[in-house]
């Protein structure tokens, strides 16, 4: 197969050049240029507007009949949640996360229930059959349906495609597979571009559901061009510490669902399973109540969770107090800490201030600050928080408490954990009373405090 002709176009002002340079001559930038395919026929003003006027008819929205979108679910129903209900025949499914996590385990799992009524082939680039199929043995999966395919060259995967039609396709990775069209590298952002755009085109003429794995660089994200998460139809990530056995797998981008769905796994030896309630997972387990916890209700997607925020207050014995924050926003921390300071009277500049968000949960709603700014205060009085306390609101540079979206729901997976007060705000107080929950609505910071000291005050 002869190779297209390329050349290199710079991707910050779009020069282009027939050599590769360090530097782009138009606009000074280093290291912008990127291999590209030459289009090569007639006139392309020409071509173009002849194939716009016989295959894209201009429609009016209003006479366009919509149909719901047929899915399938994977058997997994974590996955599925995620997913936003199930895969749909056609969709591009970009997955990320960091090595040994658990993508290449959750993916065969779901390969190895789909295989039972759908058409599927894995297409390992990353590993060999022998060694996929050890995984599966291990993991007990009934792989006598799943067919395998260890290939990286996109020509042959084409091939393949065409040639056994298969429903559900996964491809391990994207950075492996290569086209020999381009001359640069696998995983190089010439090929990872032209590659995935090459798999999403048959995707989506075929209606194949593919799946495809990408890796991701040393601060967490997608590893390639920007483009490849702009042309997939889900982006999903996975996070949590490959020392800990649990795995949270993120929705980011969703055309076919919600965005930020959260799905629980806990790796065990037969792999990923989901994780019924989630909660239980962000929650300590204390005898007596500690000081510098509080729990709250976030919101992750359509479910709500019930995460432990914990705060440590010391004497700082450096010239600038020490703020940490982990699993939530540092730059937000310190805005708070302003305004405890400036509207309810409590100063922490002499202070090293640590927050932590229990089990590695990363919580970036703006409801969290009012359990922050509890667990703070209850740390440096050294007095816990009173037992069965839960809970949520966004704290405004005025001192004012802000509602949080679906406050109903929030309050009540809070009384089914069997939570029995909650301090939330004004706007979110529910109009009907919640069974076994104490609902205190207060509008400022400086309110809740207070309200904190008088449930101390009748509880002892």
């Amino acid at each position: 197969m002869a190779k297209a002709k390329t050349n290199y176009t710079c991707t910050e002002c779009g020069g282009v050049l027939n050599k590769w340079a360090g530097q782009c001559p138009s606009c000074q930038q280093w290291n912008t240029l990127v291999e590209t395919i030459v289009e090569v026929g007639g006139n392309r003003f020409s071509n173009t507007h002849q194939s716009l006027a016989q295959t894209a008819p201009v429609l009016n929205l209003a006479d366009i009949e919509t149909e719901d979108i047929p899915r399938f679910g994977t058997g997994i129903e974590e996955f599925d949640r995620v997913l936003g209900g199930g895969l749909v025949p056609g969709g591009v499914v970009l997955i990320g996360g960091d090595p040994g996590i658990g993508k290449s385990t959750l993916l065969l799992q779901a390969l190895a229930s789909l295989s039972k009524f759908k058409k599927v082939l894995y297409v390992s680039g990353e590993e060999s059959g022998s060694q996929i199929a050890l995984r599966a043995k291990r993991l007990m999966v009934d792989a006598s349906d799943l067919h395998l395919q260890a290939e990286i060259q996109l020509e042959k995967i084409l091939n393949t495609l065409a040639d056994y039609k298969p429903q559900v396709v996964v491809i391990d990775s994207i950075q492996t597979v290569y086209s020999d069209a381009l001359s640069s590298a696998p995983g190089s952002v010439a090929q990872v571009r032209e590659c995935a755009a090459q798999l999403t085109r048959i995707a989506k003429g075929n209606n194949i559901t593919m799946i495809l794995v990408g890796h991701v660089t040393k601060d967490g994200a997608l590893a390639g061009p920007r483009v490849l998460e702009h042309i997939v139809d889900t982006v999903l990530y996975f996070e949590g510490d490959t020392h800990s056995s649990f795995r949270l797998v993120r929705a980011i981008k969703n055309r076919f669902g919600a965005v930020n769905e959260l799905g629980v796994f806990a790796m065990t030896e037969k792999g990923l399973k989901g994780v019924s309630n989630p909660s239980a997972l962000f929650l300590s387990q204390h005898d007596t109540p500690v000081a510098g916890s509080c729990v709250m209700v976030t919101q992750e997607g359509t479910r709500p969770l019930l995460v432990e925020i914990q705060a440590l207050v010391d004497t700082s014995h450096a010239p600038n107090a020490k703020r940490l924050s982990v699993g939530l926003d540092q730059n937000r921390l310190a805005m708070l800490l302003a305004v405890l300071h400036r509207h309810a009277g409590v100063a922490a500049s002499d202070q090293d201030v640590f927050i932590n968000a229990v089990g590695g949960v990363k919580i970036t709603e703006p409801a969290a600050d009012l359990a922050v700014l509890l667990a703070i205060n209850s740390s440096m009085r050294n007095k816990a928080l009173p037992r069965g306390l839960v809970v949520f609101g966004e704290v405004g540079l005025a001192g004012e408490i802000r509602p949080a979206p679906r406050g109903q729901e929030r309050l009540r997976e809070a009384a089914k954990l069997g939570f029995s007060i909650a301090i939330i705000p004004k706007s979110n107080a529910p109009k009907q009373k919640i069974e076994g929950l104490q609902i205190i609505a207060v509008d400022r910071i400086d309110e809740a405090l207070s309200k904190v000291r008088d449930i101390d005050g009748l509880l002892e």
